[in-house]
């Protein structure tokens, strides 16, 4: 069992997360670095390729900010042609959130690096090991 009142196992702990969580995203922020883009307008992308034709509020309840938060990155994504707001066929008040073609080849880039790299990571330890990562991960989500 770990030992988790240890400062050196907390530490540890913390650390291990700190550079998980910078590989995971290195190359992702990098790739959107190249066109002006940053990790916000990644999330966006993330949950709109998770649930297609989501709406606004759907987007803003996902990440958690205000409208005022959103409302710079995701007008950047519509106006670089990568993000399109239809509107809802049932209520015309309403706005969808797609990928247009461009933004999907982005997304796919995106996923496919982060993917590559988990299927690394995981393939060099045990199942369990996995499964416990994914507990740990989802707690610490709240699911």
């Amino acid at each position: 069992m770990i030992d988790f009142k240890s400062t050196a196992t907390q530490q540890a702990a913390m650390e291990a997360f700190f550079f998980g969580y910078q590989a995971f995203t290195a190359k992702a922020d990098e790739m959107l670095a190249r066109r002006g883009l940053s990790r916000v307008h990644h999330r966006i992308l993330f949950f709109i390729a998770k649930y297609p034709g989501l709406s606004m509020k759907e987007l803003l309840a996902y990440l958690g900010v205000s409208k005022q938060a959103l409302s710079t990155p995701l007008r950047q994504l519509q106006e670089m042609h990568l993000v399109e707001s239809l509107t809802a066929k049932d209520d015309k008040r309403k706005r969808l959130l797609g990928f247009t073609t461009e933004g999907a080849k982005l997304q796919q880039a995106l996923h496919r690096e982060q993917t590559k790299l988990l299927q690394r990571v995981f393939a060099e330890v045990d199942e369990a090991t996995v499964q416990g990562w994914l507990k740990v991960n989802q707690a610490l989500a709240g699911r």
